[in-house]
C-alpha cells in the first residue's frame, strides 16, 4: 500500500538563474510525481514559484520587497505556473486541481475540517491537489512567510505519512557546503535542536523566500505532527519515489510518537512570539510536569508589548524558553498583576494568564 505524502517544491528548484521558469526542471518534477502515483502513493503538491513566474511577464529582473508588488506578481504568475504544470501533468494522464489556503484554515475548526474534506475528496477522485498560500491577499500579519511551513501544516491536516521538501541542495549539511569544503550531509535526524537550527542558517537564494532554516522549521512541525520529513535535491533521479519508499535520499527526520493537535501546532510554530513571560521555578514545574495553566502568581517579569490573545514565549529563571502560548493578558495588564495571587487580582481579569489549552511545552 502506498503512502499519503505531501511534496513541497521550492522556487529555486523550478527556475533558472534569471528567475524564469525552467521547463526541464518542471518536466522532471511532473514525471517524478506521476511515477510516485504509479507506485501507489497519494500525493499533495505544495508548489512555490508564483512570484518568480510573474516577474518575466511584468519585465522585472529583481524580486521586489514591498508586499503589494509581490502580491501583484503572484496574481500574474500563479495562473501561468499552474497552466504550465497542468499541461505537463496531463501528458502523464494526471489531473491536477488548485487549492489556496490561508492561516485561518488551520485555526478555525470548521475551516480546518472543510479544507481536509476538500483535499481528501480530490484524492479520492484521483486528482493531484496543488496547494499554495493565497499570496494575492495575504499580508505580513497573516502570512506563513514561506511554503515550507504551509506544507508541514498540510501534512498535519491530512495525517500524511511523509513530507518531502525538494530543494536545490542534497539535504542538511554539517556546515554551508558553499562555504565549507569538508561539510558533510546529515542523513538522519532524530530531534531538531538549537545546534541544528544554527547550522541551517538563512535564506538560500534571492529567488525564494525559504532557505534551509525554514525547511528545518517545517521538518520540526512535521515531526511534531507524527510525520516523517525528508529534505532532498529536486534534480536527483527518482527522488520522490525513493523518498516515499524509505530509501536513503537527502536528510530524513524521524516522526515523534506524540502528535500535537492542530491548534497547539499552530500556537507552537505558525504564530510568531510577541513577547516573553519570565516565570519562577514553581510555575515552570507546574507547566512542564503538572499540565497546569500559568497563573499571575508565578510571573516574575514581562518582556515586550503584546496584546491579549497574542502568542508569547515562556521562559524559566535561567531565561531559556520552555513553552509557548496565547496570553489572556496584555503586557501592560500582566506587569501590574505579576506575582499576585488569584484572589488579589482586580475584578474582571482572567484567573489564568495562559490557559493549559493554549499552551505548548517545548523540548
Amino acid at each position: 500500500m502506498g503512502a499519503l505524502a505531501v511534496v513541497k517544491v521550492g522556487t529555486s528548484s523550478i527556475t533558472n538563474e534569471r528567475g524564469d521558469l525552467d521547463d526541464q526542471a518542471l518536466l522532471k518534477l511532473c514525471a517524478d510525481l506521476a511515477a510516485a502515483r504509479e507506485h501507489g502513493h497519494q500525493i499533495v503538491l505544495v508548489l512555490s514559484g508564483a512570484i518568480a513566474a510573474g516577474m518575466p511577464a511584468l519585465k522585472m529582473h529583481q524580486r521586489p520587497s514591498d508586499m503589494s508588488t509581490l502580491q501583484a506578481l503572484a496574481a500574474v504568475g500563479q495562473p501561468r505556473l499552474l497552466e504550465r504544470v497542468n499541461a505537463m501533468l496531463s501528458a502523464h494522464g494526471v489531473v491536477a486541481g488548485q487549492v489556496l489556503l490561508t492561516p485561518y484554515d488551520f485555526v478555525h475548526r470548521s475551516q480546518y475540517l472543510h479544507a481536509r474534506e476538500t483535499l481528501q475528496r480530490l484524492l479520492e477522485l484521483g486528482v493531484l491537489p496543488i496547494v499554495n498560500e493565497n499570496d494575492t491577499v495575504a499580508d505580513d500579519e497573516i502570512r506563513y512567510g514561506d511554503n515550507d511551513r504551509l506544507a508541514a501544516l498540510v501534512s498535519h491536516l491530512l495525517h500524511a505519512e511523509v513530507l518531502v521538501m525538494l530543494t536545490d541542495t542534497a539535504g542538511l549539511y554539517t556546515a554551508d557546503p558553499r562555504q565549507v569544503d569538508d561539510a558533510s550531509l546529515i542523513e538522519e535526524i532524530v530531534e531538531v535542536d538549537e545546534a541544528l537550527e544554527q547550522v541551517a542558517g538563512g535564506a538560500g537564494t534571492a529567488r525564494g523566500s525559504g532557505g534551509m532554516a525554514s525547511k528545518l522549521a517545517a521538518a520540526k512541525i512535521a515531526s511534531w505532527s507524527g510525520v516523517r520529513a525528508v529534505i532532498a535535491a529536486a534534480n536527483a533521479p527518482r527522488v520522490i519515489v525513493d523518498a516515499l519508499d524509505g530509501k536513503s535520499v537527502g536528510t530524513a527526520f524521524a516522526a515523534r510518537e506524540q502528535r500535537l493537535s492542530s491548534r497547539k501546532l499552530w500556537i507552537a510554530f505558525a504564530q510568531g512570539a510577541h513577547g516573553r513571560i519570565v516565570v519562577d521555578e514553581g510555575a515552570r514545574a507546574a507547566l512542564v510536569d503538572g499540565n497546569k495553566s500559568l497563573l499571575a502568581a508565578g510571573v516574575r517579569e514581562v518582556d515586550g508589548g503584546f496584546d491579549a490573545e497574542q502568542a508569547v514565549e515562556i521562559v524559566g529563571p535561567d531565561r531559556s524558553v520552555f513553552a509557548k502560548g496565547l496570553s489572556r493578558y496584555s503586557a501592560k495588564q500582566l506587569r501590574a498583576a505579576a506575582g499576585k495571587r488569584t484572589g488579589d487580582l482586580p475584578e474582571g481579569l482572567p484567573h489564568e494568564v495562559v490557559h493549559r489549552d493554549d499552551l505548548v511545552v517545548l523540548p
